[in-house]
C-alpha cells in the first residue's frame, strides 16, 4: 500500500499543539543455525522452545491485542498497541514471526494500515538497518547494504516506502545519516546526549551587506540539554538533509529501569509532564519516548497493558493528541538545525566503544573484563577484507557487478522461489549460468550475507565471549569460512588460520573456555553441516517418523530414490538412497545410507556419497545386508556396513538438536506412559484408603501420597487434553485433590488449560458460519470448567479469538440461541461483553 498524501491542518480548524508519541524498538538477535536456517531449541528459554517464542508470548503477541480492564478486572477493550504507537521491528525478527507466529505478524502489518488511517496517511512502522549492525563501525559498502536491505525488507512486508529508519543502538555518525538520506529516509530517532549543538534555521533577510540571509549562532547542548519537543534538521552533503527526533531521556529511562510501567495512569501522567509549560500556547510540542519494545510485556509483566491504558487515558481525558513521527514532521517541519555527536549511541557512554573495546560497559560481573571485544572485531574485519577481493575475482566471469548483486540479493532472501531466483540471475548474471555456476553464485552471495550477519551488535554487548549472542556471530563467521574454503580453495582455507590466530588473543573470562579460538572450536565447528550430515539426519530420523518420497528438511529438499525397512526381533535396519538439495545454494548430492536400531537409544548409521556407477556394489551390499538381518547375524551385518561405507558412524547424538530432542522424548514417553498408567492404577486401587486417611487427618505414607499427587495431576492433564471433554470428570478430580490434600501442578495445568481452550476456540471459529450449537455448548462447558480450576489461567489467545469472531461477525443472521451462548461464553472468559459489543457496533445486540 502506498503512503497516502496528506496536507497540513487548515487554518479554519483549531490546530492542536500538544502531541504524544511512544516509540518501541522491537528486536531480537537472529538465532538461526547458519547451516539449517532455523532456530534450534534453547534450554535457557524453557518452557518455550526458544527465546523468540518466549518473548513473542510475553510481548509481541500481547501488544497486538492488549487489554484495557475495568475495576472488576474485566476486559472492556482489546487494542492493537502497534496501531497507535511508533515502532520498528528487526527484519530478521519479522522473518521469524512470519514463519512461526503468523497471527502476531499479521497484527503488526494490520496495525500499520490502521495507523495510516489514524495519522493522516503516515504509517507508524519505520524501518531498521537490516541486522542491527553498529553503523559507524561498518565499512561504507556494508553500511549502504544494511540501509538498502532494511528498506527492501520493509517495502516487502508493509507495502510502502519507510519514512523513518532506526539505527541499531541509535549508533550514529554524520556519514551514516548522509547514506540514509541518499536512500530517501526522512528521519531517525536518537538519544538526547547524541546532539552536539543546535541553532534556529536561518531566515531570509535584507542585510546591509547585500547578503540574502544571516546564520544564527550555534548553541552547545552538553549533558543531554537538548529540547526534545521539536524535530531538528541535520544538513548533509550536496544539499541533502535528514530530520532527527531526540527522545525524552529521563522518561525513557523511567520506562526501562524505574518501574514506570507499574501504572498505566502514572505512565500517562509522566508522558504529559514532557511538555514545557514555559512555551507559548501556540508553539507545537511533541512529548515522546523511545525504549526497547520488549519493555512492554517481557521486561515488565503486563507492560503492554500499562502502555495501552496510558494512551487511552491521554486521549480519553484530552490531555494531548497521539501522533507518530511522520505525521508530526509533515505538520510541523523543523525550525531548528542540529549537529550530531559522531560515533555516539544510546547504550554506551563511551560512544561506540562497547562494540570494539574494553570500555567498561558490561553487566558488572566482578573481576570480568571485555578485552576480547577488540580481537573479535579485528578477526571479523580480517575475514571480511580478505574474502572481498577473492569474491570479486570469483564473481567476475559470472556477475556483472558483485556488489550491486549483493544489494539486490535481499529480494532473493525474501522470496526463494525458483522463478524469483531466475529473474534475479537474468538481471545480474553475465550469461545463462550452468547448474554448477548457479551454485557458485549463490554460495558467493551467501558468503556475503553472512559477512553482514556476523557483525550483529549483540555479539559484543554482554560480558563474555562464550555467551550465546557472541557464539552466534562467531557461528556466522564459521559459515563464511566454510564457504570461503569451498569457493576459493587454498587461499580461502588459509584465512581460517589467520582468523583463529587473532581469536587466540580474545581471552575468555571463563578459565575452562580459554579464548575465542577455543570458543570457535568448541561451539562452532561441531555445528558445521555438510550434505552428508543432512543425509545422516534424514536416515536416522526416518526410523522414527515417516517421510514422503519428496519433502523438506530444514532448508534442504530430500528426494528419496529407495527405502527398505527390515526387522529381526527387536532390531530394525533401514537401507536407502536419496538426493539432498540445498534450497539456499542449489548444491545437490546423492547419498546412500544404512541405519541399525537395536531399541531405545542404541542406534548407529552409516552414510556416504553415491556416485554414478556405484549401482553394482550397492546392490551387492543390499543383498548381503538383507541376508544377514534375515539370519539375525548382527556381527556379519556390522562387517558388511563397515566394509561398504567405511568412515564415520553416526548416532542419535548426530541429529540436529530439535530432532534429537523429539526422538529422545518419544523414546522416553513410551516408558513414562507405562509408569504413569501404573501409578494411576495403584492410586485408584487405594483411593478409598487415602480418602479415609484424609477425612481422619491421618498423614498418608509418603509412597502413597506421592502416588496420589502424581495420579491426580496426570489424570487432570489427560482430562483437559481429551478431545471429548468431560466437565464431570474434571470436577471429580478437583474434589479428590481437595479431600486427599493433593498439591496441584499449577504451571503444568494452567499451560494445558490455556492450550485446550485455544484449541476449542479455533474449532468454534471454524464452525461459526454454520452456528453449530453443539460445538458452542461444548466450548462453553470447557470455559466454565477451566474457570473452576483453583489457579490463574491465562486464556489470552482464546479471548482474542472470541473478540475477532465478534468483530468479523455478521450477527444479524445469528439465531437467538447462538447469540446468547456466544455472549455467555465471553462473560465466562472474563470479558465485559456489553462494552465490547457496543464498540463493535453489532446491530443484532
Amino acid at each position: 500500500m502506498a503512503r497516502k498524501h496528506t496536507s497540513k491542518p487548515t487554518d479554519s480548524a483549531p490546530v492542536p499543539t500538544r502531541y504524544v508519541c511512544v516509540h518501541g524498538h522491537f528486536y531480537q538477535p537472529p538465532r538461526e543455525n547458519p547451516w539449517l536456517e532455523t532456530v534450534e531449541m534453547q534450554e535457557s528459554a524453557a518452557p518455550y522452545h526458544d527465546w523468540n517464542e518466549r518473548i513473542t508470548s510475553e510481548c509481541y503477541a500481547p501488544n497486538g491485542a492488549s487489554r484495557i480492564q475495568n475495576k472488576q478486572n474485566q476486559i472492556i477493550r482489546i487494542v492493537n498497541n502497534y496501531s497507535r504507537m511508533s515502532s520498528n521491528f528487526g527484519p530478521t525478527l519479522l522473518s521469524w514471526l512470519a514463519d512461526f507466529a503468523p497471527r502476531t505478524y499479521r497484527m503488526i502489518l494490520d496495525a500499520d494500515i490502521a495507523s495510516m488511517e489514524r495519522y493522516s496517511g503516515h504509517g507508524s512502522a519505520i524501518a531498521q538497518v537490516y541486522n542491527h549492525v553498529i553503523m559507524p563501525l561498518a565499512s561504507k559498502r556494508d553500511a549502504r547494504t544494511q540501509i538498502r536491505w532494511g528498506i527492501a525488507d520493509f517495502k516487502h512486508r508493509f507495502g510502502r516506502m519507510p519514512e523513518g529508519m532506526w539505527l541499531a543502538e541509535t549508533a550514529v555518525s554524520r556519514s551514516v545519516l548522509d547514506l540514509m538520506a541518499q536512500e530517501g529516509i526522512r528521519f531517525t530517532i536518537l538519544a538526547p546526549h547524541q546532539c552536539a549543538r543546535v541553532r534556529p534555521l536561518h531566515q531570509n533577510s535584507s542585510a546591509d551587506d547585500g547578503s540574502s540571509h544571516t546564520e544564527s549562532h550555534w548553541t552547545e547542548t552538553p549533558n543531554a540539554s537538548i529540547d526534545p519537543s521539536r524535530p531538528y534538521l541535520v544538513k548533509l552533503d550536496k544539499g541533502r538533509s535528514i530530520a532527527v527526533f531526540f527522545y525524552d531521556g529521563p522518561a525513557s529511562r523511567a520506562i526501562a529501569f524505574e518501574g514506570l510501567l507499574n501504572s498505566g495512569e502514572g505512565f500517562g501522567e509522566r508522558l504529559i509532564r514532557g511538555f514545557n509549560p514555559d512555551k507559548p500556547a501556540d508553539d507545537p510540542q511533541l512529548a515522546h519516548v523511545a525504549t526497547d519494545g520488549e519493555s512492554y510485556g517481557h521486561h515488565h509483566r503486563h507492560g503492554e497493558m500499562a502502555l495501552s491504558y496510558a494512551m487511552h487515558w491521554i486521549e480519553e481525558n484530552h490531555h494531548a493528541v497521539l501522533t507518530n513521527y511522520g505525521e508530526f514532521l509533515d505538520r510541523f517541519p523543523p525550525q531548528w538545525e542540529a549537529e550530531v555527536v559522531d560515533n555516539s549511541s544510546w547504550s554506551c557512554v563511551h560512544g561506540v566503544e562497547r562494540w570494539r573495546s574494553n570500555c567498561g560497559c558490561n553487566g558488572g560481573k566482578p573481576g570480568w573484563n571485555q578485552l576480547w571485544r577488540g580481537p573479535l572485531r579485528q578477526a571479523l574485519d580480517l575475514l571480511r577484507d580478505r574474502t572481498a577481493p577473492l569474491a570479486e575475482a570469483t564473481a567476475k566471469p559470472l556477475l556483472k557487478d558483485l556488489w550491486a548483486a549483493r544489494d539486490a540479493y535481499i529480494n532473493v532472501i525474501l522470496n526463494r522461489s525458483p522463478e524469483n531466483e531466475d529473474r534475479f540471475l537474468e538481471t545480474f548474471a553475465t550469461h545463462t549460468l550452468s547448474p554448477e555456476e548457479r551454485v557458485t553464485v549463490f554460495e558467493l552471495l551467501e558468503l556475503e550475507r553472512y559477512t553482514q550477519l556476523m557483525y550483529t551488535s549483540c555479539g559484543w554487548f554482554f560480558d563474555e565471549i562464550s555467551g550465546i549472542e557472541t557464539v552466534q556471530i562467531i557461528a556466522y563467521a564459521g559459515r563464511v569460512l566454510q564457504l570461503a574454503a569451498k569457493l576459493f580453495g587454498e587461499p580461502g582455507q588459509r584465512i581460517e588460520a589467520d582468523f583463529l590466530a587473532i581469536l587466540l588473543q580474545a581471552q575468555s573470562n571463563v578459565a575452562e573456555v580459554g579464548n575465542g579460538a577455543e570458543v570457535y572450536r568448541r561451539f562452532v565447528t561441531s555445528r558445521r553441516v555438510d550434505m552428508e550430515h543432512v543425509g545422516a539426519h534424514y536416515a536416522i530420523s526416518s526410523m522414527f517418523r515417516t517421510y514422503p518420497p519428496s519433502g523438506q528438511l530444514f532448508c534442504y529438499d530430500v528426494q528419496r530414490h529407495s527405502y527398505d525397512l527390515l526387522t529381526s526381533g527387536h532390531g530394525r535396519l533401514a537401507l536407502g538412497r536419496a538426493s539432498v538439495r540445498s534450497r539456499i545454494t542449489e548444491e545437490t548430492e546423492e547419498i546412500c545410507f544404512a541405519v541399525l536400531h537395536l531399541g531405545d537409544q542404541n542406534l548407529s548409521a552409516a552414510v556416504k556419497r553415491f556416485h554414478t556407477g556405484d549401482d553394482t556394489s550397492w546392490n551387492t551390499f543390499l543383498k548381503g545386508a538383507r541376508t544377514a538381518i534375515r539370519k539375525a547375524d548382527l556381527a556379519e551385518l556390522i562387517r558388511l556396513i563397515d566394509r561398504f561405507f567405511g568412515g564415520t558412524l553416526y548416532s542419535l547424538t548426530s541429529l540436529f538438536a530439535d530432532e534429537q530432542h523429539r526422538i529422545l522424548t518419544s523414546i522416553l514417553n513410551q516408558t513414562l506412559e507405562q509408569v504413569e498408567s501404573s501409578l494411576i492404577r495403584i492410586y485408584e486401587e487405594h483411593a478409598t484408603l487415602l480418602h479415609f486417611l484424609g477425612e481422619n487427618n491421618f498423614a498418608a505414607p509418603p509412597a502413597l501420597a506421592l502416588t496420589s499427587t502424581f495420579a491426580i495431576n496426570a489424570s487432570l492433564r489427560r482430562a483437559l487434553e481429551s478431545e471429548t471433554f468431560d466437565p464431570a470428570e474434571v470436577s471429580r478430580l478437583l474434589h479428590r485433590a481437595e479431600t486427599d490434600n493433593v498439591t496441584l501442578d499449577s504451571p503444568l495445568l494452567s499451560y494445558t488449560a490455556d492450550r485446550r481452550m485455544k484449541r476449542a476456540m479455533v474449532r468454534l471459529e471454524d464452525n461459526a458460519e454454520f452456528q453449530n450449537l453443539t460445538v458452542l455448548h461444548e466450548t462453553l462447558a470447557l470455559a466454565e470448567s477451566i474457570q473452576s480450576l483453583p489457579m490463574d489461567i491465562n486464556i489470552w489467545q482464546a479471548q482474542n479469538i472470541w473478540n475477532d469472531m465478534l468483530r468479523r461477525s455478521t450477527s444479524q443472521d445469528w439465531s437467538r440461541e447462538w447469540r446468547e451462548g456466544f455472549i455467555k461464553l465471553g462473560t465466562t472468559m472474563n470479558i465485559a461483553v456489553e462494552k465490547l459489543v457496543t464498540e463493535a457496533s453489532v446491530r443484532a445486540f
